[in-house]
């Protein structure tokens, strides 16, 4: 399995890491700061869940018109860990 470090931009987290396993499902994703109780939700909910597909779903969201939100980041660094 291997471990992936993103740090966000224009958002409260500081930071999100998380797993792709060798089956390419997604694992341990976990955000340091912003808001606990929604992205701990976020985080039950992708457990083992195909990170393409949460990368197309979570691409756009935006909190409080920041233009981005932590789901959006999280997207942008699913993306980037596929594309590596």
């Amino acid at each position: 399995m291997k471990t992936y470090s993103f740090t966000p931009q224009g958002v409260c987290a500081k930071q999100i890491t998380f797993a792709i396993d060798e089956q390419g499902k997604l694992h341990d994703v976990r955000f340091i700061g912003g808001c606990p109780g929604n992205l701990s939700a976020i985080s039950k909910l992708l457990e083992g869940a195909d990170p393409k597909n949460v990368a197309v779903l979570l691409k756009g969201n935006d909190c409080g018109g920041r233009g981005t939100s932590c789901a959006d980041q999280l997207a942008i660094a699913l993306n980037d860990a596929l594309n590596e």
